[in-house]
């Protein structure tokens, strides 16, 4: 995986959310099918998507957001 250098706080914790679902993916790959810890970790591996999805919209709004900076003539705070 190639490292950006720098990172937001938002790539962060998309880049975090993405290595405990692969994680979580792996684990449930052991666990047998009809086991309540099977279903635990396939709601767990649910909840990691609706994060990122939240998170990429955050991402998506943002980079729009400071694409319009350039247009008003306004300096954009980091």
């Amino acid at each position: 995986m190639t490292k950006k250098l720098r990172s937001s706080p938002v790539d962060k914790a998309i880049e975090r959310i993405l290595e405990l679902s692969a994680d979580a993916q792996i684990r449930r790959r052991e666990i047998a099918k009809d086991s309540l810890a099977h279903y635990t970790v396939t709601e767990t591996i649910a909840a990691y998507g609706k994060a990122l999805a939240l998170l990429t919209a955050l991402q998506r709004s943002a980079q729009s957001a400071m694409s319009f900076y350039p247009l008003l003539g306004l300096k954009q705070c980091r």
